[in-house]
C-alpha cells in the first residue's frame, strides 16, 4: 500500500540570524490543562502548546465532562473550567491519547481520584511503552486497572473516592510517574510522601503551589529528592503563562551553534534548573550561549537566551545530568557531531522505551550521515573530528519527531544536505518548526514522496 509522505530536505545555510519564540512548554501546557480541571474556579492559560500530543490531553479533559474554551481571537487563551466530583462524567467511548506518555499516564493519575471508569488506548509507538511503573503506586492508593496485555495499552482504570495517601519510593527517577501520583493525591486524605532517587523535572510541584496547593520539596540522602503533598487542598484556577519550552528552543540553539555566521535570540525561554541539563553541556563543550532578562512566569524561572556560533570541543556528560536532558540526547548528538573529540553520554536505558529505540535511531541516522559513533545497551560516545559531518542520503526517523528535527538541523552545517523520511510527525511537539528556522534563514524544503508501507 503507497500513501504520501512529507520528505523534507536541508541545504546549507549561509547563517541564522534575528530573534524568534519557539512554542510553549509542552510538559507544562500538559499539567495546566489539568490542574485548571481540578482547581476550582476558571484558570487561564496563556502560551499554551496547540501540538497534537496537548491536544490530546484537553480531547481527553472534554471527554470527562471538562468545559476547556480555545482562544477566541490573537489573544491566545485557554479558559478551563475545573470539574467536581458531581461533574465528572465516566467518558462515553476510549480516550485515545495518541503518541503521548505524558497525557497517558498523567490521566491515570487524575481519573484515580474519581469514582469511575475509562479506557486508554494510544498509537502503535506508545501501546509498546511500559505503564507498570504507573500503574503500581496509584493500585497501592486504591484505583483498579484491567489490561488485556501487562503493562501495556489498552488498559482499563477505575478510580475510587477514598484513595489512600502512601509512602513510595521511585525505583527509577521518572516525572511522569511522580506527577501522576500527585494527581491521584489530591483526592488522597492526608500527606502523600514521593522519593525520588535524583530530582527530576517539577513543573506539577511549581503549578500545585501557585494554585494553592501545599507541596513541600526536601533533599533526602544520597542526593535524593522527598516530595510530600497533602490531599485534598484548598486550591483555586488562577491565570497561568507557559513559557517557550527549552526542548524545543535546544533544536534553534544547537543550529546557531553549527552554523558559521549565525547569532540569534529565544525569547521568554523556561529555564528551570531541572530542565536545562542540555544548555549546560553545550556551555561546557565551548558553546556561546548567555542567559538574559532573567524573570518568572507562574512560578516557572524564564529568561532570554542568546547564542552564537562556536568551535566546540566533545566531553562526557555527567550522569547525575542526564534525567534533566533526556529528551534532548538526539539534538546534543548532532552537536557533538560537529564538536573535536569524542562526546560520552551514559545511563541512557530510557531512551530504548521513548516513541522508539531512541537511542539505535540516533545511531542510525549518524551512520548514514557520515558520523562514526559507538554504542552500548545503555551508552553512546561520538568521535566528532571539528569538522563538518559529511551529510548526504536519507535518514529513517520512524515517526520519531526528535530524530526528525535533530537531523534537518545537521543538514544546516553538514557538507552534503540532509533528508528525512518522514517530517509529518514533528507536529507532535514542534508546530511550525520549518516555517520558524526557514525565516531565520535556514533552506529547508519539504516534498511529497510516495513509499510504500509496511502493512502493504
Amino acid at each position: 500500500m503507497k500513501k504520501l509522505t512529507s520528505h523534507p530536505i536541508t541545504k546549507k545555510a549561509e547563517g541564522l540570524k534575528g530573534a524568534v519564540r519557539v512554542p510553549g512548554d509542552k510538559s507544562v501546557s500538559h499539567r495546566a490543562l489539568m490542574l485548571g480541571a481540578t482547581a476550582p474556579g476558571v484558570t487561564r492559560i496563556t502560551g499554551l502548546l496547540e501540538s497534537e500530543d496537548v491536544l490530546r490531553t484537553a480531547r481527553a479533559l472534554m471527554a470527562l465532562g471538562i468545559q476547556i474554551v480555545p482562544p477566541a481571537s490573537k489573544d491566545g487563551i485557554w479558559q478551563v473550567t475545573s470539574m467536581n466530583e458531581g461533574s465528572v462524567a465516566a467518558p462515553r467511548s476510549a480516550l485515545y491519547l495518541g503518541n503521548s506518555g505524558t497525557a497517558a499516564r498523567l490521566m491515570m493519575g487524575l481519573i484515580a481520584g474519581y469514582p469511575i471508569s475509562a479506557s486508554f488506548l494510544g498509537d502503535p509507538a506508545l501501546s509498546k511503552r511500559p505503564m507498570g511503573r504507573v500503574i503500581k503506586p496509584l493500585a497501592q492508593m486504591g484505583a483498579k486497572f484491567e489490561m488485556s496485555t501487562a503493562d501495556r495499552l489498552p488498559l482499563r482504570v477505575t478510580g475510587s473516592s477514598a484513595l489512600r495517601p502512601i509512602h513510595y519510593e521511585l525505583p527509577t527517577a521518572s516525572a511522569q510517574v511522580k506527577s501522576a501520583i500527585l494527581l491521584a493525591a489530591l483526592r488522597a486524605k492526608g500527606g502523600t510522601e514521593i522519593i525520588e532517587p535524583i530530582p527530576t523535572r517539577d513543573h506539577t510541584e511549581r503549578l500545585l503551589r501557585h494554585m494553592g496547593a501545599t507541596v513541600l520539596s526536601e533533599p533526602g540522602p544520597n542526593g535524593s529528592s522527598v516530595v510530600t503533598i497533602i490531599g485534598f487542598p484548598d486550591m483555586i484556577g488562577k491565570d497561568i503563562v507557559v513559557p517557550s519550552d527549552p526542548s524545543s528552543a535546544s533544536f534553534l540553539a544547537v543550529a546557531a551553534l553549527i552554523t558559521p555566521g549565525s547569532e540569534i535570540v529565544i525569547p521568554h525561554v523556561g529555564i528551570n534548573p531541572l530542565r536545562i541539563g542540555l544548555f549546560q553541556t553545550l556551555i561546557e563543550m565551548g558553546g556561546d550561549i548567555t542567559f538574559e532578562n532573567h524573570r518568572e512566569a507562574s512560578s516557572e524561572p524564564v529568561a532570554d537566551i542568546r547564542v552564537r556560533y562556536s568551535a566546540m570541543k566533545g566531553v562526557s556528560v555527567p550522569k547525575e545530568r542526564v534525567v534533566s536532558m533526556m529528551d534532548e540526547f538526539p539534538i546534543l548528538s548532532i552537536a557533538a557531531a560537529f564538536a573535536e573529540g569524542d562526546t560520552h553520554m551514559s545511563n541512557l536505558a530510557d531512551l530504548r522505551l521513548r516513541e522508539t529505540d531512541r537511542l539505535s535511531n540516533i545511531a542510525q541516522g549518524l551512520a548514514v550521515t557520515g558520523v562514526r559513533c559507538t554504542t552500548s545497551e545503555d551508552g553512546l560516545t561520538i568521535h566528532g573530528t571539528g569538522k563538518p559531518p559529511a551529510g548526504g542520503g536519507t535518514v529513517e526517523v520512524n515517526k520519531d519527531h526528535r530524530i526528525a528535527m535533530s537531523f534537518l538541523i545537521m543538514g544546516l552545517a553538514s557538507k552534503s544536505p540532509v533528508a528525512i523520511d518522514d517530517g509529518d510527525f514533528i507536529n507532535l511537539s514542534f508546530p511550525g518548526f520549518t516555517t520558524l528556522l526557514n525565516g531565520l534563514g535556514a533552506d529547508i524544503r519539504s516534498e511529497e514522496a510516495q513509499i510504500t508501507s509496511k502493512a502493504g
